[in-house]
Formats: structure tokens, sequence, C-alpha cells
């Protein structure tokens, strides 16, 4: 499992992920959401992202309505400044975006470790599935994004993963070994 808490890997990256390495060093977004154990998850990270991807950092939060505060203080004067916060699943959860220096950011925090919220847990299992298909399952992803497509029903298409929600079919794979990721995947393509 890799370490998505650290940032350094963008500054290695693509272009993309360097610039999103300069804005996210700019604004200091992590330092300000330090208490919130915030990640950047998404397509960015896994470098799939088009040109409309947005950075999406989760966060933990047990009080949206100090989490609101903290993030309008520091940022609520940027463009485009809108939160809402809403039930997800049941999960009181507040989502806040904004934009700078070319990027539009969203904020997503809910009462729950950012390691099993969704947005990392499908992270997660799509960089070990870009593992194992290589150059080939990147560019095909990045083309279905590029169409349109969401993320994990580009996922499901590509890997061929069965389920009426492509969300929880990806989660489904999580708790596979890399071996039986591989054959799985070996056996659906």
């Amino acid at each position: 499992m890799r370490n998505w808490h650290d940032l350094s890997y963008l500054g290695r990256g693509s272009m993309r992920q360097k610039a999103a390495w300069e804005v996210i060093q700019q604004t200091h977004i992590m330092e300000v959401l330090s208490d919130y154990r915030p990640v950047l998850a998404g397509t960015i990270p896994l470098d799939i992202d088009v040109a409309q991807s947005d950075l999406d950092i989760i966060c933990e939060s047990h009080d949206l309505d100090q989490f609101e505060q903290v993030v309008r203080t520091a940022y609520g004067c940027l463009p485009g400044f809108e939160v809402t916060q809403l039930d997800v699943k049941g999960i009181p959860t507040c989502v806040i975006s904004f934009f700078t220096a070319d990027f539009w950011f969203e904020l997503f925090a809910q009462p729950v470790a950012v390691e099993k919220q969704n947005a990392y847990r499908h992270m997660d299992i799509e960089a070990r599935l870009l593992d194992i298909g290589g150059l080939d399952a990147y560019k095909h992803i990045r083309a279905l994004k590029q169409s349109g497509m969401k993320t994990e029903p580009a996922f499901a298409q590509y890997f061929h993963i069965a389920g009426d929600d492509p969300y929880e079919a990806l989660l489904q794979l999580e708790s596979l070994t890399e071996e039986e990721l591989r054959q799985r995947v070996q056996l659906l393509r």
C-alpha cells in the first residue's frame, strides 16, 4: 500500500503533477488542513487526470462547522468559493470548492479516517490496477475519461469489472492480495 500522505512524488511526476505540487506549496493548503489529516486523492495522484480534473483533498473532521470556518478563513476570498454540507450514504459531509493558480480545489471532509473514505479506497485499488495494467491501462483509462466517463466506470470498463455499481465493484477488489488481483485481472482481460 502506498503512502498517499507523502506528496513528494508530485514533484517528480508529470507536468500536471508538478504544477499541482507547486500550487499546493504556494497555498500552504496541507499545512492549513494539517489537523484534518489531508490526503490528495483522485486522478492527479494517479496521473490519469484530464484538463478539467481538480485537486481533490479528503480530510477527517469530527466538527464540520469548524472545518468550514478554518477553510473559509484561509481561502474564502478565492474565486468560486462554495460550501455544501450534505449526507453521503448517511455520513455527514462538508464539500468546499474554490479556484486558484489554474486549479479547482475540492475539499471533502467527513468524520471518518481518510484511509476508510471511499475516495482513498478507490484511489488505492486503482493504483494497484494501474500497476498491473501498465502503460496501456493509463492510456485507455485517460482516453475514456477524456470522452466524458467518470473514473470508476472507466476502470470498470477497461478491466471488465462486473457489477451494476462500478464504485462498489472496485471496493470489492481491495481485499485481494496482489497475486489474487493479478489473476482476477488476467481472467477478465
